[in-house]
């Protein structure tokens, strides 16, 4: 079996994190956002995974070449010239997928959830259709694109982009599994597959719903990145509880790399990730925030709903909260407040960020 990831964006939600490395890498619960993806692939038996790329492949190709042989599959590449959307992807690499004539997963690289890969194969193959769509349920369809569908047998009736009044509560959750006639539905040309393949598959009784069991975020910038953290963390506790992290002064679902140095009278959590090569010294407080590898956090700091990137260094007693996300090796001085800055990488900070705004 085969997948393709579409990875083509260049990650602009999520600067300035994306700014020193492309979205895919940017470690999420301490492994890059791709490889929870590629895992979770791996395990059910896809032999290769295409990576649907167009901005920084290099860096791209480099890391999951190194992952190749550990999970037993193939990684291609296939480079757009331009960006192609979410269905020219598809054309691109007709060829590859069409190898072996075998239903191929399609998935958006930025979403985190519990990978019910199986369950696809199976819900797919038991239509026999061209496609399967994962759908997820929200709180606010009306903010949504929505998909009605019977509830009976999965088969999709219609799309309705931000409906006024419920028609349904149930989003494309950006997971999908395809049989190789979908190729002949795509054209090697910008094409929205959302918008300009679904629905004709819709109107032809060729595509179906499969509901997603457990949590689903689309952390691709920086308020849902936090929030898809804690939904995977609370996971984590209930299929995984031993990979979580427990300790004094650690409160709730914390996880923390073998790595990372933790000192005394510290209070970690709830929902906390810090990364290898973590310093914390003591006194300081963490609060649902994710802090990347190789930074240091001196005594008595106070972090909370936050995003420190690489190699940071924050000073003593600093408080920092309201979706504070700092750039790769970004300095603050002791005793300073930052609210809500978004901090771009190698900056020095010396004066309080009070309100939320970009440093450069």
């Amino acid at each position: 079996m085969k997948a393709l990831i579409l990875v083509g964006g260049y990650g602009t939600r999520l600067r300035p994190l994306t700014l020193s490395r492309p979205k895919p890498l940017v470690e999420f619960c301490n492994k890059p956002m791709l490889l929870h993806q590629v895992e979770a692939l791996a395990e059910v038996g896809v032999k290769e995974v295409i990576l649907a790329v167009s901005y920084r492949a290099e860096m791209l190709e480099k890391e999951l070449r190194a992952q190749e042989e550990r999970l037993g599959i193939k990684i291609t590449m296939s480079h757009e010239k331009e960006p192609l959307g979410t269905a020219g992807p598809l054309a691109l690499a007709r060829d590859i997928l069409k190898e072996d004539n075998e239903p191929f997963f399609v998935l958006n690289s930025d979403i985190s959830c519990e990978f019910p890969f199986r369950q696809l194969i199976e819900f797919h193959r038991s239509h026999g259709k061209e496609g399967t769509i994962v759908v997820t349920k929200v709180e606010e369809p009306s903010k949504y694109g929505v998909v009605v569908y019977n509830s009976t047998d999965g088969k999709i009736e219609r799309f309705v982009e931000k409906p006024p009044v419920f028609v349904s509560n149930k989003i494309n959750a950006g997971l999908y599994m395809f049989s190789a006639g979908i190729l002949d539905r795509i054209k090697l040309t910008p094409t929205s597959i959302e918008k300009e393949v679904f629905p004709h598959m819709a109107t032809d009784g060729q595509l179906y719903a499969m509901e997603l069991p457990g949590f689903w975020m689309d952390v691709g910038q920086p308020k849902d990145f936090l929030i898809g953290m804690c939904l995977y963390l609370t996971s984590v506790r209930q299929t995984h509880p031993e990979r979580l992290y427990s300790g004094p002064g650690v409160v709730g679902n914390v996880l923390v790399d073998p790595t990372a140095k933790i000192g005394q009278n510290c209070r970690i959590g709830p929902n906390v990730v810090i990364g290898p090569g973590v310093t914390v010294e003591d006194g300081a407080c963490i609060k649902r925030s994710t802090i990347l590898r190789d930074t240091s956090i001196k005594s008595h700091s106070w972090i909370h709903s936050s995003i420190v990137g690489w190699k940071c260094q924050i000073g003593q007693w600093v408080r920092m909260e309201n979706v504070s996300v700092l750039g790769e090796d970004v300095t603050v001085k002791d005793e300073l407040y930052i609210n809500g800055g978004r901090i771009l990488p190698h900056k020095s900070i010396g004066a309080s960020v009070s309100d939320p705004q970009i440093i450069m």
